[in-house]
C-alpha cells in the first residue's frame, strides 16, 4: 500500500489548509495516511532560522499578497480562516503534544481539526490550558487526562523526536509531506502533485 505521512502543526494556516484537503487525497488514491505531529519551531530553530528575519523584516507589499493569497485558498476550500490578531506566532507545545496522545485514542485527526478551527478560525490562543480543555471536551477526551498526559516524558520525547526525524529527513517547515517514504512536498499547493505521484 502506498504511504501518506504528514507531518503538520497547528499553528501554521497553510498546514490547516493542506489538512483540510489531506485525507481525500489518501482515500481517492488508497495510500495509507499516517499523521506526524512536529513542533514547527523546533523546526525553524534548528535547520531554517531565516523564517525569524522574514517575520521581523517583512516586505509590506509581501505580506499584503500572503493574506490574500491565504484567503483565496480558503474560499477555494470552503474554510473560514483569520488571521489571528491576538497571538501569532502561537505556542503550539501542548496542542501538539496534545495531538500524539489524540493518536493514541484514536482521533488524531479530530483533535487537529479542533485546534485548527479554535486558533485558525475561532482566535483562540491554544497555548491556554482553558482552550484546550474546551477542545478535549469537544473530541471526546477527558480534559485532566489529556493535560496529565501532555507533561508526561514520553509525550514530551515523542514530539521531539517526531521533529528531528523530519529534520533529518530533509524537512524545513510544515505542513511537509513525504509519499512512499522518501518523496518529500512542501506546502498545501503541492497536494495536486502528491495525488499525482501516486496516480502514476
Amino acid at each position: 500500500m502506498a504511504t501518506i505521512e504528514f507531518f503538520y502543526d497547528v499553528g501554521s494556516p497553510w498546514t490547516y489548509l493542506a489538512f483540510h484537503k489531506i485525507e481525500g487525497v489518501a482515500e481517492r488514491t488508497g495510500a495509507e495516511l499516517v499523521w506526524k505531529p512536529i513542533l514547527v519551531g523546533g523546526v525553524f530553530n534548528a535547520v531554517n532560522q531565516s523564517v525569524y528575519d522574514q517575520r521581523a523584516n517583512a516586505t509590506p507589499q509581501r505580506a499584503a499578497y500572503m493574506k490574500k493569497d491565504l484567503g483565496d485558498w480558503a474560499r477555494a476550500y470552503g474554510l473560514e480562516i483569520a488571521w489571528p490578531p491576538k497571538v501569532f506566532p502561537v505556542n503550539s507545545v501542548k496542542a501538539m503534544r496534545g495531538a500524539h496522545v489524540a493518536l493514541d485514542e484514536g482521533c488524531a485527526p479530530a483533535w487537529s481539526r479542533a485546534c485548527f478551527e479554535a486558533y485558525w478560525g475561532g482566535n483562540q490562543d491554544i497555548s491556554q490550558d482553558d482552550v484546550l480543555e474546551q477542545v478535549a471536551k469537544q473530541v471526546g477526551l477527558d480534559p485532566a487526562a489529556l493535560s496529565t498526559a501532555i507533561s508526561t516524558p514520553a509525550i514530551k520525547d515523542r514530539l521531539r523526536e517526531t521533529t528531528q526525524e523530519l529534520i533529518d529527513r530533509g524537512g524545513f517547515g510544515s505542513p511537509t509531506i513525504f509519499v512512499n517514504g522518501d518523496d518529500m512536498y512542501f506546502g498545501n499547493d503541492r497536494l495536486a502533485l502528491i495525488e499525482a505521484a501516486l496516480t502514476r
